[in-house]
């Protein structure tokens, strides 16, 4: 059974392990907040490549190469060398007073701070260039898609004018005929009824488009009801992927907002509702 001794005035713990190899004793002076239990396993294994390291709990339970030396020594646990299994007992801790206390927690904060100084830009500098790489691959996957969607853009615009014109001259047809009617072939008492019903059949009509397609029959909204039929239309004929357009054009926006985002780093930190541009 093997002890580490360690004491709160910043003495750095020392653990004593027995090298297969070499049948000797070996010191390794730990740093808890610095090394993980991988580091260990590490040091133990340079100065005797023979020897397969594993920590394990008291249990029994494989504790991971990412735990921090200062999480392991909060309990006892084993050390297992070469199936030799060693019983390490954790330290006894010293109770701190609250200035220390204080003192350590700043100078972790102030490490921490330093840390992210040192290498936050390198960071930054990879992320950039990862994520403009991605915006690149974005575009020229998106060019062929951009080009099909003016083309049917333009076709379904030009069929939506159409559509229009030949409504307009329905009209003016239809108001000719009536005036015809009432002036040369008949009367106004004759056609009165007339333009009554077509009237009524007007308003029917409007009512059964809402009906349909639970919205006002208001001439923009119509129009561009059109415009999507025909444009959807013409998307089926030539196979234009709606779907992974719009996908596209998402990844597309998320990728230049966090590119702005990376660029300001005043703005990394703050969620996104805070950073929308006020309309």
């Amino acid at each position: 059974q093997a002890c580490i001794k360690k004491t709160a005035e910043g003495l750095r713990p020392v653990n004593a392990n027995p090298l297969p190899s070499r049948n000797e004793k070996c010191l390794f002076f730990l740093r808890p907040m610095l090394m993980s239990v991988g580091d260990l396993i590490g040091d133990l294994q340079k100065e005797d490549p023979g020897a397969t390291a594993s920590v394990l709990s008291k249990d029994g339970e494989r504790i991971a190469n990412s735990t921090l030396i200062d999480a392991l020594l909060d309990k006892d646990f084993q050390l297992v060398i070469n199936n030799a299994v060693y019983n390490i007992c954790a330290p006894e801790r010293v109770c701190a007073s609250a200035e220390h206390a204080m003192e350590l927690e700043d100078m972790k904060h102030v490490v921490h701070l330093l840390h992210t100084a040192l290498h936050q830009p390198e960071h930054q500098l990879l992320k950039e260039r990862e994520l403009l790489e991605k915006l690149d691959n974005l575009k020229q996957e998106l060019s062929p898609l951009e080009k099909m969607k003016a083309d049917l853009s333009g076709k379904a615009d030009f069929q939506t004018s159409r559509a229009l014109y030949v409504g307009l001259a329905l009209l003016s047809v239809q108001g000719g005929a009536l005036a015809w009617l009432t002036w040369w072939v008949y009367s106004w008492d004759v056609m009165e009824p007339v333009t009554y019903f077509i009237t009524y059949s007007t308003s029917m009509a409007a009512f059964a488009y809402y009906i349909l397609t639970k919205q006002d029959y208001v001439y923009p909204d119509a129009q561009d009801r059109q415009f999507l039929r025909y444009f959807y239309k013409g998307a089926r004929k030539k196979r234009f992927n709606v779907e992974k357009y719009n996908e596209l054009k998402d990844k597309l926006a998320q990728v230049e907002e966090d590119l702005r985002r990376l660029r300001y780093p005043t703005q990394l930190q703050l969620p996104i509702e805070q950073i929308q541009p006020k309309p």
